[in-house]
């Protein structure tokens, strides 16, 4: 019951960035968008995804039930897998609102097509924004994310990771990975807290 909540607060936190990128994204039949979506996290984790369609209305649509408690889907261009904190996180952000005190993750293993790394709330790049493209990586996101020691700077390597929205109450981390060695994992939430605890943060879930 929970992910049905997330899942329709997030719809409309949604609907902005749905609306802004339609003009990039064709439309693709159901099982060609579950396969795009899915691309984001490790097969492991993915067999067991929920994946959720995003309509050109910002609207929601399950087009497959999932078992360990992620969601896949693509934002405008961006395909990612995240847990149910993760997706608290992102809709906070869109309505402005404090972020919950909690640790999730967001898996996108295909990369994103950039974003400003200064201003949570920017549409595209401009010459002062510090837009950024991210190769294969995670998303941290909770307190524990800001003791890492990342780099905050505006305009970092991407290869390496790093803090993005830093000084604002949506700073989270960034960090790139292989999704090769992501393809070990296992398939539960033990996993999922083995690998946060590699990087340092204690899920507290």
């Amino acid at each position: 019951m929970r992910a049905f909540a997330i899942i329709a607060a997030v719809a409309v936190s949604t609907m902005a960035i749905v609306l802004t990128a339609q003009a990039q994204q064709k439309e693709v039949s159901d099982s060609e968008y579950i396969t795009q979506a899915l691309s984001a996290a490790p097969k492991s984790l993915a067999k067991n995804a929920a994946v959720i369609r995003v309509g050109k209305d910002g609207s929601m649509r399950t087009l497959r039930f999932g078992k360990n408690g992620f969601m896949c889907l693509i934002v405008g261009t961006d395909k990612m897998c995240n847990d149910a904190n993760a997706m608290e996180f992102i809709h906070a952000m869109m309505n402005h609102l404090p972020p919950p005190d909690k640790v999730g993750i967001s898996y996108m293993l295909a990369g994103d097509d950039g974003a400003s790394n200064t201003d949570p709330y920017a549409t595209g790049k401009t010459g002062d924004n510090h837009w950024i493209v991210t190769g294969p990586h995670i998303m941290v996101f909770g307190a524990p994310s800001k003791t890492l020691g990342y780099t905050e700077a505006k305009d970092p390597d991407p290869k390496k990771p790093y803090m993005m929205w830093a000084g604002t109450p949506y700073e989270h981390a960034m960090i790139p990975v292989d999704p090769a060695e992501l393809g070990k994992l296992g398939t539960g939430q033990s996993s999922v807290d083995t690998l946060l605890q590699s990087i340092g943060v204690q899920s507290k879930r």
